[in-house]
Protein backbone atom coordinates (compact mmCIF):
# COMPACT_ATOMS: atom_id res chain seq x y z
CA UNK A 1 0.00 0.00 0.00
CA UNK A 2 1.39 3.30 -0.96
CA UNK A 3 1.79 5.71 1.56
CA UNK A 4 -0.12 8.82 1.34
CA UNK A 5 2.41 12.30 -0.05
CA UNK A 6 2.50 14.59 3.07
CA UNK A 7 3.31 17.98 1.74
CA UNK A 8 4.59 20.63 4.17
CA UNK A 9 3.18 23.71 5.36
CA UNK A 10 5.39 26.01 2.85
CA UNK A 11 4.09 23.72 -0.06
CA UNK A 12 0.43 24.06 0.84
CA UNK A 13 0.92 27.46 0.91
CA UNK A 14 3.10 27.54 -2.53
CA UNK A 15 -0.45 25.58 -3.74
CA UNK A 16 -2.91 28.33 -1.97
CA UNK A 17 -0.96 31.15 -4.14
CA UNK A 18 -0.68 29.19 -7.32
CA UNK A 19 -4.20 28.66 -7.56
CA UNK A 20 -5.02 32.03 -6.51
CA UNK A 21 -3.16 33.09 -9.72
CA UNK A 22 -3.61 30.56 -12.22
CA UNK A 23 -7.76 31.10 -10.86
CA UNK A 24 -7.39 34.92 -11.94
CA UNK A 25 -7.48 35.67 -7.42
CA UNK A 26 -5.11 37.93 -8.25
CA UNK A 27 -4.29 39.69 -11.85
CA UNK A 28 -1.28 40.50 -13.14
CA UNK A 29 0.44 43.30 -11.97
CA UNK A 30 -1.42 43.13 -8.31
CA UNK A 31 0.28 42.90 -5.06
CA UNK A 32 0.33 39.84 -2.76
CA UNK A 33 0.67 40.89 0.05
CA UNK A 34 2.56 38.06 2.72
CA UNK A 35 0.64 39.67 6.27
CA UNK A 36 -2.47 39.08 4.62
CA UNK A 37 -2.07 35.22 2.97
CA UNK A 38 -0.77 34.66 6.85
CA UNK A 39 -3.72 35.73 8.62
CA UNK A 40 -6.20 34.04 6.41
CA UNK A 41 -4.40 30.64 6.39
CA UNK A 42 -3.25 31.48 10.43
CA UNK A 43 0.18 30.52 9.84
CA UNK A 44 3.32 32.82 10.39
CA UNK A 45 4.98 35.27 7.74
CA UNK A 46 7.92 33.01 7.50
CA UNK A 47 6.94 29.94 5.55
CA UNK A 48 4.66 32.14 3.21
CA UNK A 49 7.27 34.06 2.84
CA UNK A 50 9.27 31.00 1.40
CA UNK A 51 6.86 29.86 -0.70
CA UNK A 52 6.71 33.35 -2.10
CA UNK A 53 10.73 33.24 -2.78
CA UNK A 54 9.58 29.51 -4.61
CA UNK A 55 7.21 31.10 -6.91
CA UNK A 56 9.52 34.29 -7.52
CA UNK A 57 12.24 31.75 -8.81
CA UNK A 58 9.13 30.03 -11.16
CA UNK A 59 9.60 33.82 -12.54
CA UNK A 60 5.79 33.56 -11.44
CA UNK A 61 6.09 36.65 -9.32
CA UNK A 62 8.19 39.59 -8.62
CA UNK A 63 9.64 42.14 -5.82
CA UNK A 64 10.97 45.50 -5.64
CA UNK A 65 12.20 47.44 -2.51
CA UNK A 66 9.29 49.46 -1.05
CA UNK A 67 6.51 47.92 -3.43
CA UNK A 68 6.60 45.00 -1.93
CA UNK A 69 5.32 41.33 -4.21
CA UNK A 70 3.33 41.32 -7.17
CA UNK A 71 2.09 38.67 -9.92
CA UNK A 72 4.39 39.41 -13.17
CA UNK A 73 2.49 40.98 -16.17
CA UNK A 74 3.79 37.53 -18.53
CA UNK A 75 3.97 37.91 -21.27
CA UNK A 76 4.23 35.41 -24.61
CA UNK A 77 7.63 35.37 -24.91
CA UNK A 78 8.08 34.91 -20.76
CA UNK A 79 6.17 31.67 -21.01
CA UNK A 80 7.52 30.53 -24.31
CA UNK A 81 10.92 30.86 -22.85
CA UNK A 82 10.80 27.28 -20.80
CA UNK A 83 10.20 25.36 -24.07
CA UNK A 84 13.18 24.38 -25.01
CA UNK A 85 14.65 24.12 -21.88
CA UNK A 86 11.42 21.72 -21.52
CA UNK A 87 11.94 20.05 -24.78
CA UNK A 88 15.67 19.40 -24.04
CA UNK A 89 14.94 17.45 -21.09
CA UNK A 90 12.40 15.74 -22.10
CA UNK A 91 14.64 14.42 -25.39
CA UNK A 92 16.83 13.20 -22.89
CA UNK A 93 14.41 11.50 -20.72
CA UNK A 94 12.94 9.63 -24.04
CA UNK A 95 16.42 8.30 -24.62
CA UNK A 96 16.52 7.38 -21.05
CA UNK A 97 13.03 5.45 -21.04
CA UNK A 98 13.02 3.79 -24.07
CA UNK A 99 13.43 0.56 -23.43
CA UNK A 100 11.25 1.03 -20.23
CA UNK A 101 8.18 2.28 -22.19
CA UNK A 102 8.62 -0.19 -25.48
CA UNK A 103 8.24 -3.06 -23.01
CA UNK A 104 5.00 -1.09 -20.73
CA UNK A 105 3.71 2.27 -21.98
CA UNK A 106 0.16 1.66 -19.65
CA UNK A 107 0.83 4.53 -17.79
CA UNK A 108 1.43 6.92 -20.83
CA UNK A 109 -1.78 5.26 -22.79
CA UNK A 110 -4.58 5.90 -19.95
CA UNK A 111 -3.80 9.90 -20.14
CA UNK A 112 -3.80 9.15 -24.32
CA UNK A 113 -7.20 8.15 -23.85
CA UNK A 114 -8.35 10.55 -20.78
CA UNK A 115 -7.19 13.16 -23.72
CA UNK A 116 -9.52 12.14 -26.48
CA UNK A 117 -12.46 11.90 -23.79
CA UNK A 118 -11.40 15.33 -22.80
CA UNK A 119 -11.27 16.52 -26.63
CA UNK A 120 -14.13 14.98 -26.86
CA UNK A 121 -16.37 17.27 -24.55
CA UNK A 122 -13.83 20.36 -25.27
CA UNK A 123 -12.85 19.80 -21.44
CA UNK A 124 -10.41 22.47 -21.36
CA UNK A 125 -8.57 21.55 -17.72
CA UNK A 126 -8.87 18.31 -18.64
CA UNK A 127 -6.69 18.43 -21.90
CA UNK A 128 -4.03 20.42 -19.47
CA UNK A 129 -4.08 18.15 -16.56
CA UNK A 130 -3.37 15.29 -19.10
CA UNK A 131 -1.73 16.74 -21.61
CA UNK A 132 0.96 17.90 -18.38
CA UNK A 133 1.13 14.40 -16.38
CA UNK A 134 1.29 12.17 -19.90
CA UNK A 135 4.82 14.04 -20.05
CA UNK A 136 5.57 13.91 -16.07
CA UNK A 137 5.11 9.92 -16.65
CA UNK A 138 7.76 10.02 -19.51
CA UNK A 139 9.83 11.59 -17.80
CA UNK A 140 9.62 9.84 -14.25
CA UNK A 141 9.93 6.77 -16.51
CA UNK A 142 13.58 7.95 -17.37
CA UNK A 143 14.41 6.70 -13.71
CA UNK A 144 16.59 9.98 -12.75
CA UNK A 145 15.30 11.96 -10.21
CA UNK A 146 17.83 14.43 -10.68
CA UNK A 147 15.85 15.06 -14.38
CA UNK A 148 12.50 14.88 -12.79
CA UNK A 149 12.97 17.55 -10.07
CA UNK A 150 14.25 20.04 -12.78
CA UNK A 151 11.64 19.43 -15.10
CA UNK A 152 8.98 19.85 -12.41
CA UNK A 153 10.67 23.10 -11.48
CA UNK A 154 10.33 24.43 -14.79
CA UNK A 155 6.37 24.99 -13.26
CA UNK A 156 4.86 23.29 -16.74
CA UNK A 157 1.34 22.91 -15.84
CA UNK A 158 1.04 26.43 -13.99
CA UNK A 159 2.56 28.21 -17.56
CA UNK A 160 0.27 25.90 -19.43
CA UNK A 161 -2.64 26.96 -17.69
CA UNK A 162 -1.75 30.68 -17.54
CA UNK A 163 -0.96 30.88 -21.32
CA UNK A 164 -4.43 30.16 -21.55
CA UNK A 165 -5.85 32.61 -19.22
CA UNK A 166 -3.92 35.11 -19.67
CA UNK A 167 -2.77 35.22 -23.69
CA UNK A 168 -6.22 33.36 -24.64
CA UNK A 169 -3.88 30.77 -26.04
CA UNK A 170 -6.01 28.25 -28.38
CA UNK A 171 -6.02 24.44 -26.58
CA UNK A 172 -5.86 22.52 -29.40
CA UNK A 173 -6.23 18.58 -29.31
CA UNK A 174 -3.04 16.92 -28.45
CA UNK A 175 -4.65 13.57 -27.94
CA UNK A 176 -3.21 11.88 -31.63
CA UNK A 177 0.37 13.21 -31.19
CA UNK A 178 0.78 11.72 -27.97
CA UNK A 179 -0.88 8.64 -29.17
CA UNK A 180 2.10 8.55 -31.98
CA UNK A 181 4.55 9.18 -29.21
CA UNK A 182 3.35 6.30 -27.92
CA UNK A 183 3.48 4.69 -30.97
CA UNK A 184 7.24 5.19 -31.62
CA UNK A 185 7.85 4.17 -28.34
CA UNK A 186 5.90 0.58 -28.74
CA UNK A 187 8.24 0.49 -32.56
CA UNK A 188 11.45 1.19 -30.49
CA UNK A 189 11.55 4.07 -32.92
CA UNK A 190 15.43 5.30 -33.39
CA UNK A 191 14.17 8.87 -33.59
CA UNK A 192 12.02 8.85 -30.23
CA UNK A 193 14.08 12.18 -28.67
CA UNK A 194 13.85 13.67 -31.69
CA UNK A 195 10.36 13.14 -31.82
CA UNK A 196 9.69 13.81 -28.42
CA UNK A 197 12.01 17.37 -28.67
CA UNK A 198 9.57 18.35 -31.68
CA UNK A 199 6.59 17.70 -30.43
CA UNK A 200 7.03 19.79 -27.14
CA UNK A 201 8.50 22.74 -29.38
CA UNK A 202 5.09 22.62 -30.97
CA UNK A 203 3.24 22.94 -28.07
CA UNK A 204 4.59 26.93 -26.93
CA UNK A 205 2.66 29.19 -27.39
CA UNK A 206 3.86 31.88 -29.76
CA UNK A 207 4.52 35.78 -28.56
Amino acid sequence: MTAPVVHSLREQIREHILEGIISGRWQPGERIVERRIATELEVSQTPVREALRELESLRLIESAPNKGVRVRNLTAADLEESYPVRAGLEAIAAELAAERLARDCSALESHVAALYEADRTTDGTGQVRHTVAFHRELVRAAGNSVLLHTWEGLGIEVFTALSIRWLGTVQQSYAEEHEELVAAFHRRDPRIAELVKAHVLGCAPRP
